[in-house]
């Protein structure tokens, strides 16, 4: 039997919680600490062979969902909260005891998929969009391999030294929202169980897996409806350039969902701006080759490269924003390398990889760059050498804003502050003699580890706040980051081989992917000679000043602007059924219960989606064909059936909580 030892608070060292303290989420007194769940005066079972087995098992798995989504509709989801979901309903299953600090490690070495893959995608793919052009250009798995993995490696080690400013300094002052719900979902299991969240999951996830299969690997109804697939609409756009198309997918729709409607309709009004303003007026009133143009080619060459630039401003602005974090949290971190934090005692809930260890690993973590720029991209040392400089630079400096970024809104600025890399580093290849080919090559290279490095900052604030709030530590959540890195950047290179060799990211059917697309954009004419669309680029600038000042998040609006319009309607869609389920009820409780139930629902669809795509993926890379056959106009109708029948699935289950 064990001893009753009491803390100074008079609460039982042995017995926890079942649900977070009354201060978790608000700001503490003068004076007032913050005590976990998992009380920082005992020990608990984390890192365990179950744990990071688990971890890396669904590492893997989420990894190539997420990456087949990312490249398929531009979007890459957030796995911790379905995978937190998998962790709480197997931990359940197997009736293993206390398992929280487990299941938070599980959490956190199986969301480096997510943050991997938008690193990779966003970037690297602009390598083959380029090839078709310039067959000169040459990708292996063993440069984007180790494009993602050096560049997971340094957001970690970079952004440890901003843990304790991020997640305990700024205790109730940050909403951190994707690691609220990640966190109420571990804990859930504390309390009640789990067991009617996962079958939930697993139904949503199997409804929305079936549903994109169907339609990817059999095409029974319309992927995306549109107003050009009627000859009225084709004629109307012909004349006007106006368009309207919406993208079937139950994955967009589940993402909708979760982002929310307040920031699906700032990326939706960005799509109109775009689709609805300013294309028809550049199709309308310009030169007669561009009116001569499609909608879809306008928006290409032209429109979109606006919203390019005010992705870039908005990384700029989010810099000069987060200045002050970044000497505070520099201050911290370099007071305890001194030593001058000595004599503070040091729990196991607060206690980081020891600042000397950082130092050294970031310094081997360089060289590790500095070497793979120099051997295995540039091959010219010098040339290496002011790669590097810009890689680090930028690295560290734009880690602030990506963790702000998560902390706030939950939403990780990574494609806007990579795009500003590239610019930045073409400018100075071109001025020191790198460009042409192997100019692209190298900034590509560059991008996809700075794009990587910020995106690993980003996620790991989410990880390292939900162990905070449940008293997980953090020395052992940031030790088996590394290996989930590993593992999620080996396979998210394997995916993006086979999805190049089954659909390809050049031509009428390939895959979207409009980040990579947008990256080869701005480097080709910078690295080629061509004209660089430096007055478009400002007109982008300057719109994200105004955004910015008149309070609109500029991110996502100018998100909105290069995203095709048939990926953003859904997300509206999502965001809308998202209010709707949150707001029929006058009982708070019962609407935040209905919200709670949608997300994990969303998180189904878009998991399952997702997962499934990959599969249909790998039909298709098995040689397996098939036509409907069905006429044009059936297959629209149908898709718009079976659309509303998915939305109507998706708020029914989601309003069938009546009482908490």
């Amino acid at each position: 039997m064990q001893n009753k030892i009491k803390d100074i608070d008079g609460v039982d060292v042995n017995v926890d919680p079942v649900e977070l303290p009354e201060n978790a989420f608000r700001e503490l007194a003068d004076g007032e600490e913050y005590r976990p769940v998992m009380h920082p005066a005992r020990e608990y079972r984390e890192v365990t062979p179950y744990s990071v087995t688990m971890g890396l098992v669904l590492a893997v798995i989420f990894s190539a969902a997420a990456a087949y989504l990312g490249l398929k509709v531009g979007q890459v989801f957030e796995a911790a909260i379905p995978i937190a979901i998998i962790a709480v309903g197997l931990s359940g299953a197997l009736k293993k005891e206390n398992p929280l600090g487990q299941n938070v490690i599980i959490q956190s070495i199986g969301a480096c998929s997510g943050v991997i893959v938008a690193g990779a995608i966003f970037t690297l793919p602009a390598l083959y969009i380029l090839q078709a052009k310039y067959p000169d250009i040459t990708v292996n798995f063993l440069e984007i391999f180790l494009s993602s993995m050096l560049g997971g490696i340094l957001g970690i080690l970079f952004f440890i030294p901003f843990r304790k400013y991020f997640v305990k300094d700024m205790h109730g002052k940050y909403p951190f929202p994707e690691a609220t719900a990640t966190t109420q979902v571990l804990i859930s299991a504390e309390a009640k169980g789990s067991g009617g969240q996962a079958k939930t999951l697993v139904i949503a996830s199997l409804i929305g897996g079936i549903y994109d299969y169907i339609v990817a690997t059999f095409g029974w109804w319309a992927e995306t409806i549109t107003t050009t697939a009627s000859s009225w609409g084709t004629a109307f756009a012909e004349k006007t350039k106006l368009v309207f198309s919406c993208n079937t997918s139950a994955a967009l729709l589940g993402l909708g969902y979760i982002v929310g409607l307040k920031y699906a309709f700032v990326i939706f009004a960005g799509s109109i701006f775009v689709w609805w303003i300013v294309i028809p007026l550049i199709g309308t009133y310009g030169a007669p080759e561009i009116a001569a143009l499609s909608p879809s080619a306008i928006f290409s060459d032209y429109a979109r490269l606006i919203g390019i630039g005010g992705i870039a401003m908005a990384g700029v602005i989010g810099i000069v924003k987060s200045w002050p974090i970044i000497t505070q949290a520099v201050g911290l971190a370099g007071r305890e390398f001194k030593g001058n934090a000595a004599g503070v005692k040091q729990v196991r809930w607060q206690l980081d990889v020891s600042m000397k260890h950082i130092v050294f690993f970031i310094m081997l973590a360089l060289v590790a760059v500095l070497l793979f720029f120099w051997l295995g991209v540039i091959h010219t040392l010098w040339q290496a050498l002011v790669a590097w400089v810009v890689v680090a630079v930028i690295s560290f400096l734009f880690t602030t804003v990506a963790a702000n970024a998560i902390a706030i809104v939950g939403s990780n600025p990574v494609s806007g502050m990579t795009l500003m890399t590239l610019i930045i580093a073409s400018a100075i290849f071109v001025a020191i003699g790198l460009s042409g080919t192997s100019g692209i090559v190298a900034s590509m290279i560059i991008g996809g580890v700075v794009c990587t490095a910020l995106s690993m900052a980003g996620g790991f604030v989410t990880d390292l706040k939900i162990g905070y709030w449940l008293g997980s530590s953090p020395r052992k959540q940031e030790t088996w980051k590394f290996l989930g890195t590993l593992v999620s950047a080996a396979t998210v290179g394997g995916v993006i081989l086979v999805l190049n060799k089954v659909y390809g990211f050049a031509g009428p059917d390939a895959l979207v992917a409009p980040q990579a697309n947008a990256m080869a954009k701005v480097i080709e004419p910078l690295m080629m000679g061509g004209e660089t669309p430096w007055i478009l680029y400002m007109v982008g600038a300057i719109l994200a000043l105004i955004l910015n000042w008149l309070g609109v998040p500029a991110l996502a609006f100018c998100l909105g602007m290069f995203i095709p319009l048939s990926l953003n309607t859904p997300m509206l869609v999502g965001g809308a059924i998202a209010w709707f389920v949150n707001s029929r009820s006058k009982d708070k409780s019962v609407n935040d219960a209905r919200r709670d139930r949608g997300t994990l629902i969303s998180s189904g669809l878009i998991a399952g989606g997702a997962l499934f795509g990959v599969f249909a993926a790998l039909t298709r890379f098995a040689g397996f064909e098939y036509e409907f056959g069905a006429s044009e106009s059936l297959v629209q109708t149908l898709g718009i059936i079976v659309y509303v029948l998915l939305i109507a699935y998706l708020i029914w289950d989601s309003m069938r909580v009546k009482k908490i």
